[in-house]
């Protein structure tokens, strides 16, 4: 059953259950676009860290001072895509015992009640895409770039595509000329890039020069295609998607 066109506003509240520290937290994302601004607040808090020394969360690559509070606004742009996804959402009576999410639509300062989704996969990627908003609002982190390589026959083809969570754009740049390109293709480009193993033993500072095909992810480490970068799971070839997709890329621009 769908919600009204009248909602106004939407709690979604994570637990990520069962994941050990210093990964384990919670976080409560408010959101009202009864106005038309979407006013925004976020309450992200890392849990059970108290089990583990300052240097074994830092050695995870976290920090002590990982918590977040926010309060403002995130670009109206993200009002459509958060509607529409709560009208095509159906709901389930199973828990969230080992972690999800869960949601409060409001009419007004009326609630409607509280409702776990069945499509958990979309509302937790909405959910960090809006937190990846606020963070580039915020300046805690710089918008996602990342640079491909294409070598073949002696010709060095460059490209870079950026992802702006904070205004849903995606900017492509290739010989110094930049575009907008479909966020939605962009997205669905990201969800391979970072689904496969990256071997950092076989990283180099500087992009390949030898047929191939090379990608760096933002952390100034390029991985060789195939090599450097293999697939995780046999069942999906995401080596493969991501060289279409950049390939792609490289021929529409």
């Amino acid at each position: 059953m769908s919600l009204p066109p009248t909602t106004t506003g939407l709690v979604l509240e994570y637990d990520s259950g069962i994941l050990p520290p210093p990964y384990s937290h919670v976080f409560r994302l408010a959101l009202d676009w009864s106005t038309g601004v979407l006013t925004t607040q976020l309450d992200l808090h890392y849990t059970d860290r108290e089990e583990l020394t300052e240097q074994e969360i830092f050695d995870e690559g976290f920090s002590l001072e990982d918590d977040y509070r926010y309060q403002g606004n995130v670009p109206s742009v993200w009002i459509g895509p958060v509607k529409q996804l709560l009208q095509a959402s159906r709901w389930t009576k199973k828990g969230i015992d080992e972690g999800g999410i869960t949601l409060t639509p409001l009419e007004g300062s009326k609630s409607e009640g509280l409702k776990i989704p069945s499509n958990q996969e979309d509302w937790q990627m909405m959910a960090q895409d809006l937190i990846q908003a606020i963070y580039e609002l915020e300046k805690k982190e710089a918008p996602l770039t990342i640079q491909y390589r294409k070598v073949e026959r002696e010709v060095i083809l460059d490209l870079s595509l950026t992802i702006h969570f904070s205004n849903r754009e995606a900017v492509l740049l290739r010989s110094d000329v930049s575009k907008k390109i479909s966020w939605e293709g962009a997205i669905d480009l990201m969800k391979f890039v970072f689904l496969p193993d990256y071997r950092y033993e076989q990283a180099k500072e500087t992009p390949g020069t030898k047929r191939g095909a090379y990608i760096e992810c933002g952390d100034g480490f390029w991985h060789e295609l195939g090599k450097g970068v293999v697939n995780s799971h046999a069942s999906v070839d995401a080596v493969g998607k991501i060289k279409a997709g950049f390939d792609r890329l490289l021929e529409a621009n």
